[in-house]
């Protein structure tokens, strides 16, 4: 029996690269049938040279327990490739729900440039 997810439980996922920088954003539900598909996509970049992977919440509607759970495995695997994983546009609910599980250093705040970053800004956009 193969996982469909209900429609409101549907995520896409829009990737832009810029050098080593790679901003994957989110758009819908991260959820346990689905976490893999995210998780999948970050390795492949990680796999492929992106050094800094960046994954944008903005449009994220909700993330469940598997979505935390993933955040966790990926930043475990994105450091065995010498790269560094950061999240922005965390909407308040589900923020809250990073700081409760104390996943706030791998959550950056606000959207970075990428352009800024491939020339050695930090994840914020600011300058290292």
């Amino acid at each position: 029996m193969t996982y469909e997810p209900r429609p409101e439980h549907r995520m896409s996922l829009q990737v832009t690269r810029q050098g080593e920088v790679v901003v994957i954003e989110v758009d819908g539900q991260l959820i346990v049938g689905n976490r893999q598909e995210l998780k999948q996509r970050v390795l492949e970049e990680a796999e492929g040279g992106a050094r800094k992977i960046l994954v944008d919440f903005a449009k994220a509607g909700y993330i469940d327990s598997s979505g935390l759970a993933l955040f966790i495995e990926m930043l475990q695997q994105i450091q065995a490739y010498r790269g560094q994983l950061a999240l922005f546009g965390l909407r308040a609910p589900v923020r809250h729900i990073f700081e409760i599980a104390r996943l706030d250093q791998i959550k950056a705040g606000a959207k970075p440039d990428a352009k800024a970053d491939a020339k050695g800004g930090d994840a914020t956009g600011g300058k290292k």
